[in-house]
């Protein structure tokens, strides 16, 4: 009987084996077309749900995260426009990335906040070469340490005014990167930026109505790390940037350039430094220079980001115009963490907690943005207005994807800040409110809108 038992049990197993083998040896798609099959082993890494093969040449995993911000505005002048307090969803990212071979990875990254759908990041990705990585589609550009660190990542809730205001952001473009220990170079080609639907709008109507061409860009970037190590480094950078007009840009064929920007909040909407439509560029120069570093549980960046805007010559304006900015800042963990920073892309990292429920981190900084050029220039000057913003920020980190910020800001915009005409700035000679800077009867400095603002985000990343 015993020997009966254990025939039939091994012919069930050599069955199931073989049913198993042939299985997979004739595994078909939906299509009918014989298909490779790899078992995929599940796991939760830091809360993040991967999918692997067992030879670990195939990865599949998801990259989401929620931002819930909250913001109260308070203290600026009797005159002043109000400004809304308020909550959002700042961020509802989905994304799903897949590592298809060890040479070919995939990528689809989309926002969700607010009940918007927006494209962020769509990529083709081949890393066949040592050191080497090559892109095409959707993704932000190595060019601005800040505007490259992911959101989940900062130290304040918002990226400085000048980067937002300068630096760009995702386009669709060929991209390509060398890295090592010490050393990290970059070049992208870009085309149009990716966003919403008005964005695309843009692009379709240009074509279609004017049959303007794509409009390019070109960046380069160098960072030298000499000394890169988990605990210790320190990363000096600079990017130039040649752009032209784009037909995601709503002015089309009048190929213009706007440069504007939030004070470094995002529940306000008010944009008080903004350029307005600058008709008639024929391209632009953006570079930056850039300095951080971390120890332990210290970490300090700072940049300088500057334009030129130079005009067609039926314009007669041979002198480009120039605005630009700068910020520093920086954060320290208090209970015993490190602060991390990634190689690959010449960008900090989430942190290393110093306790197995998290961390506690007070960061500071000074930032300031200028969108003026007006000596000399008459009536061809360009009055964007200037700011400039100081802050401090606690941030608790907790089980490494759970995180609360609150942020204090102080913000003191100029006369010049006035956006686009549609905002006071101050008190005529009458005593009445004006946005006409020209008949603001403060002194110097004493004109513009300043505020302070209390702001907190809550944020998970699975």
């Amino acid at each position: 009987m015993k020997k009966t038992v254990l025939m039939m049990a091994a012919l069930l197993l050599g069955s199931m084996a073989f049913a198993q083998t042939e299985d997979k040896a004739q595994a078909v798609d939906q299509y009918g077309n014989k298909v490779n099959v790899k078992s995929l082993q599940t796991s939760s890494r830091d809360g993040i749900l991967v999918f692997e093969s067992k030879d670990k040449d195939y990865k599949f995993w998801f990259d989401s995260r929620v931002q819930v911000d909250f913001g109260a505005y308070f203290g600026q002048q009797e005159w002043a426009d109000p400004i809304g307090n308020g909550a959002s969803i700042r961020r509802a990212r989905f994304a799903v990335k897949t590592q298809i071979t060890p040479d070919w990875y995939g990528e689809v990254d989309m926002e969700l906040a607010n009940g918007s759908f927006e494209l962020k990041d769509a990529i083709v990705r081949y890393n066949g070469l040592k050191n080497f990585q090559f892109s095409v589609g959707s993704q932000k550009p190595d060019f601005s340490l800040s505007r490259n660190t992911s959101s989940r990542y900062l130290e304040f809730m918002e990226r400085p005014m000048i980067v937002s205001a300068l630096a760009p952001s995702r386009h669709l473009g060929i991209f390509a990167k060398y890295t090592n220990k010490y050393f990290f170079g970059s070049a992208s080609v870009l085309f149009q930026e990716i966003e919403g639907q008005e964005t695309r709008d843009y692009v379709e109507s240009n074509n279609k109505d004017y049959g303007m061409d794509e409009g390019l860009s070109y960046i380069a970037k160098a960072v030298v790390r000499p000394i890169n190590e988990p605990d210790l480094g320190i990363h000096v950078g600079g990017a130039v940037m040649y752009d032209s007009p784009k037909t995601s840009d709503e002015l089309g064929i009048y190929s213009g350039t706007r440069f504007s920007c939030r004070n470094a909040t995002n529940i306000s909407r008010k944009k008080y430094v903004d350029t307005d439509d600058i008709k008639n560029t024929d391209h632009n120069l953006i570079a930056t220079a850039e300095l951080a570093g971390h120890y332990n549980g210290l970490r300090i960046e700072g940049a300088w980001l500057s334009d030129w805007t130079y005009m067609k010559p039926e314009t007669n304006i041979t002198e480009p115009y120039h605005f630009q900015g700068w910020y520093v800042e920086g954060g320290c963990l208090l209970l015993g963490g490190k602060q991390s920073y990634d190689s690959d892309g010449a960008k900090f990292n989430r942190v290393r907690t110093g306790r197995s429920w998290g961390d506690i981190e007070l960061a500071l900084k000074y930032e300031f943005i200028d969108m003026n050029d007006y000596e000399g220039r008459g009536d061809q000057a360009i009055y964007g207005g200037s700011a400039e913003l100081y802050g401090a920020a606690l941030n608790f980190y907790f089980a490494k994807n759970v995180k609360i910020a609150l942020n204090y800001q102080y913000v003191n915009n100029d006369r010049y800040a006035n956006g686009k005409g549609k905002l006071y700035v101050g008190l005529d000679a009458d005593g009445n409110p004006t946005k006409d800077f020209t008949k603001v009867t403060a002194a110097d400095g004493l004109a513009g809108v300043n505020y302070h603002m209390l702001l907190a985000r809550f944020q998970v990343a699975f």
